[in-house]
């Protein structure tokens, strides 16, 4: 008889991941500030290094989408810095899963410069209908994020 292998950890709410983004000079303003355009592409490049990582194929047949982005801007990034992006799950429904997002500055302990709220939605590009989410693309990802403490 073989023994039982422990089932794989999948994506969990409290689940992190810190990903850090270095900006670049042309992304900011005159002022030295960075665009407000800048912080969604932040949040993407974090989110796309997840999905890299966990070896799910960009583009496939199935897959995540973005379908809600939104960010509270509380002070400005501004140039030089490594921006640290950490995603937290909030909630995995049956084919959503909802992330609070921090931007800090790698180095920086005084807390975050914004706060942002995504949420993915498992699609089967093909038929273009949400679909659930796959037991095996949540223990990859569960793979790239530091467990819930």
């Amino acid at each position: 008889m073989k023994p039982e292998q422990p089932p794989e950890r999948i994506l969990a709410p409290g689940d992190t991941h810190q990903a850090d983004v270095p900006l670049r000079w042309g992304d900011s303003d005159a002022l030295n500030h960075l665009n407000n355009t800048l912080y969604f592409r932040l949040m993407e490049e974090a989110r796309i290094q997840i999905f890299l990582a966990a070896g799910l194929p960009l583009p496939a047949d199935t897959g995540a989408i973005l379908a809600h982005a939104s960010c509270d801007f509380l002070r400005p990034l501004t140039y030089p810095a490594t921006v640290r992006v950490t995603h937290k799950v909030v909630r995995i429904g049956r084919s959503s899963a909802e992330f609070e997002l921090a931007l800090e500055k790698a180095g920086d302990d005084t807390g975050p410069y914004a706060r942002g709220r995504n949420v993915l939605v498992w699609m089967d590009y093909v038929a273009n209908v949400s679909a659930p989410w796959p037991p095996e693309v949540l223990a990859r990802l569960a793979a790239q994020f530091q467990p819930a403490a």
